[in-house]
């Protein structure tokens, strides 16, 4: 799920509990062929039979409903399988070729693991709850190694924590079921600070890039000296830097940020393509052609700064995937449809024709 998701199901949970309403979490904790949404896509369940977020397209979420309130009821969590590749499930004839396994669990704001987990997911900070399929507990793991709740199963309980710490490291982690010593399935669901993107330049071109990119769950950060154009009403949710170029030393973004330089101004842009590719980023797009970025590299070495091999490898030029893109719209869901490819370890190129399944990746292989 991304933020934006994360971020309205969070919402709705914190009203129904104000209200004193029963509530359930759903969450994809196994797939296997083809299925809508991966492991890790939770759907908020109210003992009034309403829903936040999805599972599926809709062919899933009226029959975890009914699961969900008799677990509401019950207080034991439970985990259904619902098989999509029937010629017809529930009279609906889905045959999307795959089968999905749904853990719901009745929300208990007691819970020291769940209070913690909804306090992680809250605050956009990096944990990873680990639930066995089968069997009793649960444990909540920080990226630090700190540990909160147990598993029943000591031998059980060392795994996961191990394999929660292993996932916590790596650069874009997806929530899995792993198989255990003496064959117990523990799902690991993660959760991560959402993805950061910088803008350099708030133009009328800028708008629609922060506005989508905030709508897929991106940390929007605009860089711009033109008080004017850095308001508020242009970029809502975003955070604003009124930084001129010379003093972006006192800008300080995270590492895992990715980088985009359309001030549409040559000094600007030149002082910001410098700054981010020194920032370690692993991503850095420049808007416009590609002669236009290497005019600013070679404007840079000429001032004497030159790059490393992988720093220059992060510069994406020209950004963005080639879709015919014109108008800023357009443009921006071109950058960001690439920048969703690289992050995720796809190529971004056509579906059509497409025989295996379409959720591998060079990085990212689907169990």
């Amino acid at each position: 799920m991304n933020a934006a998701e994360t971020r309205a199901l969070l919402g709705a949970l914190r009203e129904a509990l104000s209200r004193g309403q029963g509530a359930a979490i759903a969450t994809v904790v196994g797939v296997r062929g083809s299925a809508y949404r991966r492991e890790g896509t939770r759907m908020l369940i109210l003992d009034d039979g309403a829903q936040v977020c999805m599972l599926s397209g809709g062919c899933l979420e009226a029959e975890v409903v009914e699961v969900a309130l008799d677990v509401i009821a019950s207080g034991e969590p439970r985990v259904a399988h619902y098989d999509l590749s029937e010629d017809a499930t529930w009279g609906l004839g889905i045959g999307c070729g795959g089968s999905v396994d749904v853990r719901i669990e009745r929300v208990d704001e007691g819970d020291p693991v769940t209070a913690a987990w909804l306090a992680a997911l809250e605050a956009g900070e990096a944990a990873a709850l680990a639930v066995p399929l089968e069997g009793q507990g649960r444990v909540l793991v920080r990226p630090d190694g700190e540990a909160v709740g147990t598993l029943a199963d000591p031998e059980l309980h060392a795994f996961a924590v191990t394999q929660a710490r292993e996932r916590l490291g790596l650069r874009e982690p997806r929530a899995v079921t792993v198989r255990g010593p003496g064959g117990g399935s523990v799902f690991i669901d993660l959760n991560v600070p959402p993805p950061v993107l910088v803008i350099y330049g708030a133009g009328h071109d800028a708008l629609p890039l922060a506005a989508q990119a905030r709508a897929l769950g991106y940390d929007v950060q605009v860089v711009d000296p033109r008080a004017a154009y850095l308001t508020p009403e242009r970029f809502p949710g975003a955070t604003l830097h009124d930084l001129a170029p010379e003093e972006l030393g006192a800008f300080s973004p995270p590492a895992r940020a990715h980088h985009l330089v359309m001030n549409h101004h040559l000094d600007r842009d030149r002082v910001c393509l410098a700054f981010a590719l020194r920032s370690g980023a692993g991503y850095v797009g420049v808007l416009g052609p590609r002669t236009r970025a290497l005019d600013l590299l070679a404007a840079l070495e000429a001032q004497g700064e030159t790059f490393g091999a992988g720093e220059l490898a992060a510069l994406r030029s020209p950004v963005g995937l080639q879709i015919g893109a014109e108008a800023p719209e357009e443009v921006a869901l071109s950058i960001l449809a690439e920048l969703m490819a690289w992050r995720r370890g796809y190529g971004g190129g056509f579906l059509n024709g497409h025989a295996g399944r379409i959720h591998d990746a060079p990085t990212h292989t689907v169990s």
